[in-house]
């Protein structure tokens, strides 16, 4: 993938006044208030990563199933899934850097914008942990529950981000029990218009320290 411009978009909730409950429950354990709700992060793209393996260290670390936007150099969008694989032990300190330190997982199949813009709200999001040697499911909702696709671009034409050449993982949904750190993760999104499926699966590796 050549170079693009790479951001995380975090608290990217759609209920409002759940999203700074669950910023409230995070302060309460120690993770910082952002600076704003959604908060936006800038990250290397070198993060992006499709080999179907990561490395971290520690062992509080989980993805996170999240549409992507992607943006080539004429302007052209593309929607795929990614993973959001974030260090939760670092998240006390920094979120930004509790991001920068994962790779991201991205799919390598992506649709056109144009083929699910009109089913947007209804693209469905999922994701598994692999636990202790079985697959938990993790995560499950409609893409309705993140922030709506034009207040999304809104967003990133206000915080001054090029309209092209860009990758932006665009918000997750919730998890379905707490946080599991597993030895991989797989997730997908679903057309139910197009009856099409592109998923993403990736083990998680444990250096030693």
């Amino acid at each position: 993938m050549s170079k693009k411009q790479f951001y995380c978009i975090g608290y990217a909730g759609r209920d409002k006044k759940k999203t700074w409950e669950h910023v409230e429950e995070l302060k309460k354990i120690g993770v910082p208030e952002p600076k704003s709700v959604p908060e936006l992060y800038h990250l290397s793209d070198y993060l992006i990563d499709n080999s179907g393996a990561i490395s971290v260290i520690g062992n509080q670390t989980s993805g996170e199933v999240e549409i992507v936007l992607i943006c080539d150099k004429e302007g052209n969008l593309f929607v795929t899934v990614g993973s959001d694989h974030t260090d939760r032990g670092l998240e006390t300190v920094s979120i930004h850097k509790s991001k920068q330190v994962c790779a991201k997982p991205i799919a390598g199949e992506k649709w056109d914008f144009e083929d699910v813009q009109d089913e947007w709200d209804d693209l469905v999001l999922y994701s598994e942990v692999l636990s202790e040697g079985n697959w938990v499911k993790y995560q499950h909702d409609k893409v309705s529950s993140i922030i709506p696709f034009e207040q999304i671009m809104d967003f990133l034409k206000k915080n001054d981000i090029e309209s092209q050449n860009y990758v932006v993982y665009c918000g997750t949904v919730p998890l379905l029990n707490g946080f599991i750190y597993g030895d991989g993760f797989r997730c997908g999104i679903y057309s139910e218009k197009m009856d099409k499926t592109i998923e993403l699966e990736y083990k998680v590796e444990k250096l030693k320290v």
